[in-house]
């Protein structure tokens, strides 16, 4: 069993690993309200409860420390997205491979608004770790979209699209319906629930994309426009 975090400014002995835990999410709780230049160790050691000098001992920059909380918050789900993903590819599903796509993508950020926060914080301050979030939230699923929009285009079962834009079109109804639902939640003007929204989603994108039947078994061939 885990072992679990005491109560910040709690002075309990901690195991190394329990308190880089602590500081990992103390620290991703400033940075999401402040930004990266915002926040000072000093402020991640008060709220931890400990000295920097503690802060140092586990993390040699601040740098590092913003990387380990992208690890922390991006490794699970990305494993979690990928095996699902990867069972519904190898069955040609496409309808439920982006509706699993968009259902973890929305739970991913809404399950944790302070990870939206941490990534328009980052660009915004047009830092370096812009870079490394990027990398670890959005390239290698949309590449994994990508390759597998391609895969079904050469099958014949999508329209000859550009893989990448297409993986680009779908991932950007999700992180705008995220960006809503985080952000600005008085004024979305939506009534559905996140599972219909994602329904819809899937709808209008592989409505989009599906190559179109050439021929009807009932009346013949479909006449060229």
């Amino acid at each position: 069993m885990a072992e679990s975090i005491p109560a910040r400014g709690q002075p309990q002995r901690m195991s190394a690993e329990v308190r880089r835990q602590q500081i990992v999410s103390v620290a991703a709780d400033l940075f999401s309200q402040k930004g990266f230049s915002g926040t000072t160790t000093k402020e991640i050691a008060d709220g931890a409860g400990v000295s920097e000098a503690i802060i140092f001992r586990h993390f040699s920059t601040k740098r590092d420390l913003y990387r380990a909380i992208i690890d922390s918050k991006t490794r699970q789900s990305s494993e979690v997205i990928q095996t699902e993903l990867e069972a519904a590819a190898a069955s040609n599903d496409d309808r439920e491979f982006f509706r699993i796509l968009a259902t973890r993508k929305l739970e991913f950020y809404c399950d944790d608004p302070a990870l939206m926060r941490l990534l328009l914080f980052s660009a915004l301050e047009g830092h370096e770790l812009t870079d490394i979030f990027f990398q670890s939230t959005t390239v290698e699923v949309r590449n994994y979209i990508r390759r597998y929009i391609e895969h079904r285009v050469a099958e014949g079962a999508f329209r000859k699209v550009d893989p990448a834009v297409a993986a680009r079109a779908f991932l950007g109804m999700v992180a705008n319906q995220a960006q809503v639902q985080i952000l600005f939640k008085p004024c979305d003007d939506l009534t559905q629930s996140s599972n219909e929204i994602v329904d819809f989603f899937v709808d209008i994108f592989l409505d989009g994309i599906k190559r179109p039947p050439t021929e009807d078994s009932a009346t013949g061939p479909v006449p060229k426009r």
